[in-house]
């Protein structure tokens, strides 16, 4: 049986090609303005990436088949092909961070075993509900980092500044592919939702528990503990756990929610100027 797309895309999902360099001695111990605990988080963010793009592309190709509307097709394979482009980017970027110290490679063999055991032992509409929980989760974070300048300011000035805006801009772009997939091939509001909430609980779990063991492997928090408890302090201000950001993650709880009931279409235009225009802060890095 095939279903047809209810819900159409309101762009084309554009695949760039795209690459970031990252020359020896290029970035800080403390990438992230200087901060441990952000540099720690958003290491050990980068560090599932790969096999977690890897995860959804599965997730969504699973029912390539089942979508009949042209368009829905077309915004897969700008998915599909953002998606991958991000796994390389982030696998990268993830090297770096391992000669630096942090401990990417084990986090990203856990992820890759966790992960290639749900494609195998999941229902692949879970698979394809948890994908489109988890791309609202990076959807939010996303928009959080081109909408707050207290956002941006923390992640310094330097090339993963640069690799965390163009993946924020495009996880914006093709926030609602995945959501559409479920919705298309028949996805309940009931599953949804149940979804969210344990992606939810075991997220934020599993971000806080390999965020703390890689700052307890990191030499500075012991060394110079005043940098860790003031890092630990800017947590109270920081708008990655403000209101804000927690009523955008809980609004996909809410029955009937689509990700574009939030319409960012002024957001990317701003961003695309600015990111990939003649002038822009990525066009050298287009290929």
């Amino acid at each position: 049986m095939t279903v047809a797309y209810a819900e159409k895309p309101k762009r084309a999902i554009r695949t760039r090609r795209i690459k970031f360099d990252y020359p020896t001695g290029s970035l800080d111990r403390h990438f992230a303005g200087g901060d441990p605990i952000m540099s720690h988080v958003v290491a050990m963010l980068s560090a599932v990436f790969p096999e977690g793009e890897d995860f959804f592309i599965r997730s969504v190709r699973h029912y390539a088949d089942r979508i009949t509307d042209p368009e829905l097709k077309e915004a897969v394979a700008g998915f599909t092909g953002q998606e991958v482009t991000h796994a390389r980017e982030h696998r990268a970027l993830n090297e770096r961070l391992q000669d630096m110290g942090y401990p990417t490679r084990r986090l990203d063999r856990l992820v890759g075993r966790d992960l290639n055991r749900a494609t195998r032992k999941v229902p692949p509409r879970v698979c394809l509900a948890a994908t489109a929980a988890l791309e609202h989760y990076t959807a939010a974070l996303a928009e959080t980092l081109l909408t707050d300048e207290r956002a941006l300011a923390l992640l310094g000035d330097n090339e993963v500044r640069s690799v965390l805006l163009w993946h924020a801009y495009e996880e914006s772009e093709h926030k609602a592919v995945a959501f559409d997939v479920y919705r298309a091939i028949g996805g309940t509001e009931k599953m949804r939702i149940r979804v969210m909430r344990s992606i939810t609980v075991g997220f934020l779990l599993s971000m806080t528990l390999n965020a703390i063991l890689s700052l307890l492997a990191d030499r500075t928090t012991y060394r110079h503990p005043g940098r860790a408890l003031a890092s630990i302090a800017k947590l109270r201000t920081s708008p990655f756990l403000d209101k804000k950001m927690r009523q955008r993650i809980a609004a996909y709880n809410r029955v009937g929610f689509h990700p574009n009931d939030n319409d960012n279409t002024e957001l990317l235009a701003r961003w695309s100027e600015e990111l990939f225009g003649a002038e822009g802060r990525l066009a050298g890095n287009l290929r």
